[in-house]
């Protein structure tokens, strides 16, 4: 049950919007310096949610730099954040950072070249996590045709006006669909298709998937299938024709359930379900599908069970009617969370469900066939010339052209130079020192927002994002 608090016991929140006016510097920003001009003919594109405007990450922005030095790239500006690992979305002139502050789940809107803010929403929100992680959210706001919908950690879907900051509507899905507290929290990302927004409910009456209409937030259709509501977010597809959403799903249960759900996403009518969950309880499906051609999709868990079994990936391919059927399945292919990159026919991820145990791999697509697998491991030099062993752990990958930008799990950025034949590591820099640095950076119009979820080990700073120049030199 939650329990809403008078406004006067939040104090330093504003509980409703900020008017649009003037940006303003605001308490908590440094701004470092503005950024070099944008390189002439330089191809720039909004991020307007996780995993950018084609959900994956793959950037097709140019005139990027590729290189910087170990101090790493120029800081245009940073801000304090509060908790939680939501990706920030930047989309019509807005930056929208969707974080916790003093028990109050907050929509900040930016300016995303000098990180003034142009106006604050915020709503209480009651949540612990269970396993002792951030309290904040983990699913990222998504900015569509001036509206700002985002899904909390305690299943509050929201409709904000990116403008003015107001409030356009609300359900409260933990209530309405009896949504149970998973082991994480609430934590997949809206999706908004055509007039609707869709979310992976995982309701407590099998309400796997609801349609809400995006301008009003009514309930337009309901997906009813036992299987809960995951960590992954969705992605949509065109398969023979058809438009479809995929939605690899998987919560809180015992036995382990979980597995990719096919939708028409004008009708609701479910198309196809392929069971894909490690039988461990304690797992999450939390890596979200990857197209790989036409008609085929590729899906992964790193969950090993406690008789050491393991599902890891598989590639599934889709028929005219829109039913699965496995390709292929390598038991040790698998993601945690962060979501594997299909380039030129192979696949590109960090596989294992632990830090230590993680690897940098190389797959090839038609066949599943690993053809290697690196941990690129180094050292770093800390205070009083101590020597700390480094490595990217479970790190993201994002594609800028044909290079892999790599944000490690303690905040190491990197150039990666990766095909067939190996990896290669280039333009080290470690950005700060700190770990569940999980969430994956946003690239737009030549600037990279990198998200800091805990302090610095070395400096003290506390959890900030940070925007960096990546404009090459005009």
């Amino acid at each position: 049950m939650r329990h809403f608090l008078p406004i006067g016991l939040l104090l330093g929140f504003c509980t409703g919007p900020l008017l649009a006016g003037p940006a303003t510097p605001w308490e908590g920003l440094t701004f470092r310096a503005a950024p070099q001009p944008h390189a002439i003919g330089a191809v720039a594109e909004d991020w307007p949610r996780f995993q950018g405007p084609k959900d994956t990450p793959v950037s097709g922005e140019t005139g990027i730099r590729q290189d910087f030095p170990v101090t790493g790239p120029p800081v245009v500006w940073e801000c304090r954040k509060g908790s939680g690992y939501a990706s920030p979305a930047i989309a019509e002139g807005h930056l929208v950072l969707f974080h916790r502050i003093k028990g109050a789940e907050t929509l900040d809107c930016l300016e995303p070249e000098t990180g003034k803010r142009i106006w604050s929403y915020s709503y209480p929100t009651e949540y612990t996590d269970d396993f002792g992680y951030s309290d904040g959210p983990r699913a990222g706001p998504v900015i569509s045709e001036g509206k700002i919908y985002t899904f909390g950690v305690t299943s509050w879907l929201k409709c904000v006006d990116l403008v003015t900051g107001k409030l356009l509507w609300e359900v409260d899905c933990e209530k309405k669909y009896a949504v149970p507290k998973y082991f994480f929290g609430s934590g997949t990302s809206p999706m908004v298709q055509g007039g609707l927004v869709l979310v992976n409910v995982g309701g407590g009456d099998g309400q796997c998937v609801v349609a809400f209409d995006r301008q009003t937030g009514a309930e337009k259709w309901v997906v009813k299938h036992p299987w809960g509501q995951s960590y992954s977010s969705p992605i949509a597809a065109k398969w023979h024709g058809t438009d479809r959403v995929l939605f690899f799903t998987g919560g809180k249960s015992e036995p382990s359930t979980g597995g990719l759900v096919v939708v028409d996403p004008e009708t609701g009518k479910l198309e196809s379900t392929f069971p894909w969950r490690a039988r461990r309880y304690p797992s999450v499906n939390a890596s979200s599908p990857v197209l790989c051609g036409d008609d085929q999709v590729f899906i992964s868990h790193a969950y090993v069970d406690r008789d050491h079994d393991q599902n890891g990936g598989v590639m599934l391919r889709s028929d005219a009617k829109g039913k699965l059927s496995p390709v292929w399945n390598v038991p040790t292919f698998g993601c945690h969370w962060m979501t594997p990159v299909y380039h030129d026919n192979h696949l590109y991820a960090f596989s294992g469900e632990k830090d230590r145990s993680c690897e940098l791999v190389c797959h090839e697509a038609a066949t599943g066939r690993q053809l290697w697998h690196e941990k690129l491991e180094w050292e770093n030099e800390g205070l009083n010339g101590q020597k700390i062993p480094m490595s990217l752990y479970r790190a993201s990958l994002l594609k800028v052209g044909n290079r892999f930008l790599c944000l490690g799990e303690w905040g190491t950025l990197c150039w990666l130079d990766l095909s067939p034949a190996g990896a290669k590591r280039t333009s080290t820099a470690q950005l700060f020192t700190a770990q569940q640095s999980w969430t994956l950076p946003a690239l737009s119009r030549g600037l990279l927002y990198v998200m800091q979820n805990e302090d610095d080990r070395l400096t003290g700073l506390p959890p900030r994002l940070i925007c960096y120049d990546l404009r090459s030199t005009p």
